[in-house]
């Protein structure tokens, strides 16, 4: 059995009558989140209704951000709205919601984004700041199943600038992208800011959060630095 496939059993196994089965898949940025949630809601949408959301569209806004002194922190636990994500996870269980969305290309929150959705079998969210169980806070995990995805730091760092480089190359053609901003500057510079980025921001977030998942998830998954996945570890 392939390792999407079993994490693909692991996940219809554990699905209940009670509402949806929600299931958090998190990691650090660029490891592949949106990826294998695509791949798992390919494999199991002959068996269930799948739905995906990222915790991207519960960050706050850029001007929120900006009037808290926090824009060059975004994806740290303060950015996100935290009590209107707990909200809409609870209403998932019993009726439709509103998810907002985050455009990666305009760098903020798009309200033309925005999904209402009924309740389905599974809803896979994936993102950062899910990190609730090692926290140990009072409030009940708004989770019933947590997958933390794992790749070694050099190989994170890797994904990343490809990706920030991939949107820089795009921008040439859209103006609105957030990352027109850079296209006056070199392809070299433009990969040193990236990887400064990495270091200040993602690296930091993934050692000082992030990464707290990792031991309090349900099912670990292991990738190599060609993304593919070279363990699942079950607990």
């Amino acid at each position: 059995m392939s390792p999407i496939a079993f994490l693909a059993s692991e996940l219809t196994a554990r699905q209940t009558a009670n509402g949806p089965l929600i299931v958090g898949l998190t990691g650090a940025v660029a490891v592949g989140k949106s990826t294998l949630a695509k791949q798992l809601q390919a494999v199991i949408a002959a068996q269930a209704v799948v739905e995906i959301i990222a915790t991207d569209g519960f960050l706050r806004s850029n001007a929120e951000l900006t009037a808290l002194g926090l824009l060059e922190q975004k994806g740290f636990p303060p950015t996100y709205d935290n009590d209107r994500f707990r909200k809409a996870l609870a209403e998932i269980r019993t009726g439709p919601t509103v998810f907002p969305a985050y455009s990666h290309t305009t760098y903020d929150i798009e309200p033309s984004l925005a999904r209402t959705l009924a309740p389905p079998d599974i809803l896979i969210v994936e993102g950062l700041n899910l990190h609730h169980r090692a926290l140990a806070l009072e409030d009940p995990d708004p989770l019933d199943v947590l997958i933390y995805l794992d790749a070694k730091e050099a190989d994170l760092e890797s994904w990343y600038v490809a990706r920030f480089m991939g949107l820089w190359e795009a921008a040439e053609q859209d103006q609105t992208s957030f990352y027109a901003r850079f296209r006056s500057m070199t392809r070299e510079q433009t990969e040193e800011l990236a990887r400064m980025v990495w270091t200040e921001v993602n690296l930091k977030n993934l050692r000082e959060n992030t990464i707290l998942a990792r031991d309090s998830a349900d099912l670990v998954v292991r990738k190599a630095a060609d993304h593919t996945i070279v363990e699942v570890v079950k607990r």
